[in-house]
């Protein structure tokens, strides 16, 4: 679901994983229409490295 969050309202994707800050430059980004496909690939990024965060986090409390 983030997924396609990511790529639809990519602003959106970086308040879903708290870093609120990144999410404002992205919305600012996204405005311009030039600058909506970078906002996206970089929302999607974002999120990729969020999941293996997780990933890494959720290994060593094992």
């Amino acid at each position: 679901m983030r997924l396609l969050i990511a790529l639809l309202l990519p602003w959106l994707t970086f308040f879903t994983i708290g870093r609120p800050f990144a999410g404002i430059f992205c919305l600012v980004l996204q405005l311009t229409l030039i600058g909506w496909l970078p906002a996206a690939i970089w929302a999607v990024y974002a999120l990729g490295q969020y999941k293996t965060d997780k990933k890494i986090e959720k290994a060593l409390q094992r």
